[in-house]
């Protein structure tokens, strides 16, 4: 029996870092009260989401990885509560920019990073703007407490993305994001899609997802988001464990048997059951060979 708390926040943002990371710090402390031992803090919460605008003034957000606020902060954070933090942050390095997350052990050390594979562009999510794409591939981690994967908000649609971290051994995977309104039409509410896209992650691989979503209405010039939270917890069924609501503040926490899972991936037969060497066309864009 190996077993793990995990936990999912959510908040909402200003324009002032130091009070952004201070609120992060209290979810931080509430979930470690509450016995979570990995915790997940939403996608660039040192700011508002500054991707609703094409800004160059924007690009003074980012920083190097030993710069950056958050992550020096949440490095003492996790040593003294002895916790594991995912740390989301706009990552400088030399002409490049990406939208990175930093692994932060118990210990306080950072076991590696991360950078967004998959990088939106659309009216109030100009990401393309302010990222490249991401240069690290997928990435496994072995904490002090699990071995976990973890995207960043627009990896959550994709399949494959959870497919390959469950084949590299992880055994819960963690989505920090922003997703909210769309800008251009009001009407639209992706709330139930982006749940059951990483339930359907969830079930289709057996294995718990956690994802923390931001909340609050934020405004540039002509374009708003509301932010709708509705952060959750999965199971390996798909099953919610966990799920807070649209606009307020929250900490979720969740407890998985690890042992009891892994047993429940091999006894199925997903995985035993494979043919990769069919599924050669999920390489291609078109469905055609070329290779």
């Amino acid at each position: 029996m190996r077993k793990v708390k995990v936990a999912a926040t959510q908040m909402s943002c200003s324009g002032n870092i130091e009070e952004n990371i201070a609120k992060a710090d209290k979810l931080v402390r509430e979930a470690a009260a509450q016995g979570a031992q990995i915790i997940l803090l939403q996608e660039l919460f040192e700011t508002p989401y500054f991707c609703q605008k094409e800004k160059s003034d924007y690009y003074e957000y980012a920083t190097e990885l030993e710069q950056n606020k958050a992550v020096n902060h949440f490095k003492e954070v996790a040593k003294e509560l002895k916790v594991v933090l995912p740390i989301s942050f706009y990552e400088k390095k030399n002409y490049a920019r990406y939208n990175t997350l930093a692994v932060i052990d118990a210990d306080g050390t950072i076991l590696g990073k991360y950078r967004k594979s998959h990088i939106p562009d659309g009216p109030g999510y100009e990401e393309k703007f302010y990222f490249n794409p991401g240069d690290t591939g997928f990435k496994v981690w072995n904490t002090r407490y699990a071995k976990i994967g973890v995207g960043v908000c627009w990896d959550q649609w994709y399949p494959e993305a959870a497919r390959v971290m469950t084949l590299m051994g992880a055994e819960i995977l963690f989505y920090p994001t922003a997703i909210g309104s769309e800008p251009q039409d009001s009407a639209i509410d992706s709330k139930d899609h982006w749940q059951m896209c990483m339930l359907g992650h969830a079930a289709a691989n057996l294995i718990p997802v956690v994802a923390s979503n931001r909340i609050g209405r934020e405004e540039d010039e002509d374009s708003s988001i509301n932010f709708y939270g509705s952060s959750f917890i999965a199971g390996p069924q798909g099953n919610k464990v966990a799920e807070a609501g649209r606009g307020e503040e929250a900490v979720l926490v969740g407890e998985f048997d690890l042992d009891e899972l892994e047993t429940g991936r091999i006894e199925w037969g997903i995985f035993r059951d494979r043919r990769p060497e069919l599924y050669r066309l999920i390489a291609s864009y078109d469905g055609e060979l070329t290779f």
